[in-house]
């Protein structure tokens, strides 16, 4: 449900959303909008969204009004004055010193309005009953010398004087609708704010139910749409495009690789003479990522335009690396460049994120890197950042080399440009960097970052997602107490040392930590974990158990699978996920394991990167490394392949390769992504008896609060430091 936030300033930048940056006379005019409606219930959008195609181009409206009283209002500014209209004869209007001679604002936003209330009435509780109105802005006219000028008067026009707020909304209430409608219920206001933000195309497949009664498949389909009502939070980063570099930091199941592949989406369709590049780290969200892009393109086009990399040379969707079948962003600019791009046998590093930044590094001091693109966003940012020797100077190689590779945004400010990155530092397997704007580029851009935390009109530079739509909220907190060692008896590994980032994070906190020992207390209201699963399971969605064996904890898995999928009609694949804890060569004996005795049991399972399923070894040229799923198997997983990838049903186990070495930040954190990639359950396990199992006990004991003693120093402190 959309949170209306109470009237003044919060309301006019929380429920207002600007798309690109504004000229002086454009904030004047959004200003005054703003204030015209900052008691209604309502969001409005500056330049969104391209639904309407106007000859060749797609034409967004100047403004749109999604208002519970008045309906849905396009206005289109025309920004002329007196002397530049000639004549105006209905439609067609006559201009002179102006880019067009001809025009018809009225044909063009009546055209948006109806483009707009064809999509509402898709859905059938909506159809026929949104009104819309189409106004036309001339901000450099007054009512007056219109009048006064002999000039055709249409009725829905508004003037440079109508700009003041009580003038303006009964001006507006005043003219008749283009396309009369009805009053609409609460709840049918919350569906055409979906589907005109466009969060409708989110909405899971949902499998026909097979079992009887309460089961969980019948809960998952009874989410349905829960999950996908529009987030102002998310509408802004999401729709804002810019003029300079951006950092969204969200935690782990906030949608950022959503509004990172909207934002993308958006930027091509409104800018398709713009190169782009979408970049990531792990593999595996190929399928996911050009999934989310082609969706979001054919929906802000109307169905017209979808990703296909083969013809989609303006926008590329690129692995950070790249491989010899398949470009990334390091191997592209080397090629562009003509440099042999080198690979992980090259590098000095083995470990893929540290040989990426030494490549990086050894392209940037040897190379003169040429611009190539207008746009580069990043997801998985966590991942790109690394300490010590792959660092070019005091600045992160990658990302310094997608800055050189980026054109200015305008060659009066070189400095700024479109760098997006998005990054959740708690889900870092590999080092202990945190990518603030001081360690990606340096003190001197971080200055510049710092000191300018708004672009004209109101986009921010940084964005902080803090509410988790995937993750159910007890999965969740227990997800961040465990990776954290909050109730560990000898005091916290890593985390977060200040009131204002666990705040970010969607915590309360009480106590103080710059008293050391003073007991600290975090609670997670359940405003900032929306997933009902919960309430509507009525069970725990979250559990650990113990064995004495392997054997038996796998006994237990294979039953516990076969239930879910005969008694609850989960799909082995996409619904179901085992995720492999513990060191890299432990994890890699035991994901095998797994699976061996998964298939001993009847389960056909799927190891991410092979050629097909029931495969547990395999040579590399077979491989096939963007792959994760594979129909009707179960996919086992060691973490690093899992991230970005998430399932109704996780099954972690192992939990004994982390118990043994509790210590160790890089294996809690595997503990955390494991739990967040939880869309509704998590059974977690391991074998033998640890210390750690009774902290895990407490963790799931304590729900959405936890009291501890804060003692530093800790091995990982991430908190940001730069809000």
């Amino acid at each position: 449900m959309v949170q209306f936030m109470a009237a003044g300033q919060e309301a006019r930048e929380g429920n207002f959303i600007v798309t690109e940056a504004l000229t002086e006379q454009e904030q004047n005019i959004w200003k005054a909008i703003k204030n015209a409606f900052a008691n209604s219930e309502c969001i409005g959008y500056w330049r969104y969204p391209i639904f309407a195609k106007v000859g060749e181009k797609y034409q967004e409206p100047d403004i749109l009004i999604i208002c519970q009283s008045l309906g849905l209002i396009v206005m289109n500014i025309l920004s002329v004055n007196l002397e530049q209209i000639v004549t105006i004869n209905q439609e067609n209007w006559q201009l002179q010193n102006f880019p067009q001679v001809e025009v018809n604002p009225v044909a063009v936003a009546e055209t948006q309005v109806r483009a707009l209330i064809a999509y509402t009435d898709r859905e059938a509780s909506i159809w026929r009953k949104l009104t819309g109105r189409a106004l036309i802005l001339l901000p450099q006219i007054t009512r007056t010398q219109f009048q006064e000028s002999g000039l055709m008067m249409l009725d829905n026009l508004i003037f440079q004087d109508d700009l003041q707020p009580d003038l303006l909304l009964n001006k507006i209430t005043a003219i008749a609708p283009t396309i009369p409608g009805e009053a609409l219920e609460h709840k049918d206001w919350q569906l055409v704010y979906a589907v005109i933000s466009g969060t409708s195309i989110l909405r899971q497949h949902r499998h026909e139910v097979k079992v009887s009664g309460k089961s969980r498949s019948s809960v998952m389909n009874a989410l349905g749409d829960r999950l996908h009502e529009i987030d102002l939070q998310q509408e802004h980063v999401g729709k804002e495009i810019p003029p300079g570099m951006q950092r969204i930091r969200g935690i782990a199941g906030s949608g950022k690789t959503v509004v990172l592949c909207q934002k993308a989406a958006h930027m091509h369709l409104k800018h398709p003479e713009w190169d782009i590049a979408v970049v990531f780290f792990t593999r595996s969200l190929y399928e996911q990522i050009i999934s989310l892009v082609d969706r979001w393109l054919r929906r802000f086009s109307g169905g017209e335009v979808g990703y296909d990399p083969s013809s989609n040379q303006k926008l590329k969707i690129l692995h950070a690396w790249g491989a010899k079948e398949q470009p990334g962003l390091y191997s592209y600019i080397c090629q562009h460049h003509g440099v042999r791009p080198g690979n992980v046998k090259d590098a000095k590093e083995k470990q893929p994120q540290l040989g990426l930044a030494q490549h990086c590094q050894k392209l940037l001091t040897q190379t003169p890197i040429q611009p190539l693109f207008d746009a580069i966003l990043i997801d998985e940012g966590q991942d790109l950042v690394v300490d010590g020797d792959g660092k070019y100077g005091d600045k992160q190689s990658i990302y310094w080399l997608a800055y050189q590779a980026l054109r200015p945004v305008n060659q009066e400010n070189p400095q700024e440009r479109r760098l997006i990155w998005c990054y959740d530092e708690a889900q870092s397997l590999d080092n202990l960097v945190i990518p603030t704007t001081k360690e990606i580029f340096g003190a001197e851009l971080a200055e510049v970052f710092r000191q300018q935390p708004q672009y004209p009109g109101g986009i921010y530079r940084s964005q902080v997602l803090r509410k988790c739509y995937r993750t159910p909220g007890p999965i969740l907190t227990a997800a961040h107490a465990l990776g954290m060692g909050l109730l560990r008896p000898q005091g916290m590994l890593s985390g977060i040392t200040n009131k204002r980032d666990w705040e970010n994070l969607g915590y309360e906190v009480t106590g103080d930590f710059r008293r050391l020992g003073e007991a600290i207390t975090i609670h997670r209201p359940a405003k900032y974990s929306p997933n009902p699963l919960p309430q509507m399971w009525g069970e725990p969605v979250i559990e650990f158990f113990a064995y004495p064996t392997r054997e038996e904890e796998l006994s237990q898995l294979a039953d516990k699978i076969m239930h879910c999928i005969v008694n609850d009609g989960l799909q082995p694949s996409r619904d179901i996920l085992v995720l492999v804890l513990g060191n890299p060569q432990e994890a890699k004996e035991l994901e095998i394991q797994t699976a061996e005795f998964l298939m001993k049991q009847g389960i056909d399972i799927y190891i991410p990167t092979a050629p097909k399923n029931n495969l547990t070894t395999f040579t590399w040229p077979d491989a096939r490394p963007n792959q994760f799923w594979y129909p009707e198997s179960v996919t086992i997983s060691r973490i690093p392949r899992a991230k970005g990838n998430e399932a109704n049903m996780v099954f972690v186990i192992g939990f004994d390769h982390i118990a043994r070495d509790e210590a160790n930040v890089t294996l809690r954190n595997q503990v955390f992504i494991a739990l967040t990639r939880s869309r509704g359950w998590a059974n977690l396990s391991g074998v033998g008896n640890y210390p750690m199992y009774t902290e895990i006990a407490q963790v799931l004991a304590s729900g959405d609060r936890f009291t501890f003693n804060y003692q530093r120093p800790l091995k990982r402190d991430i908190s940001d430091g730069e809000e």
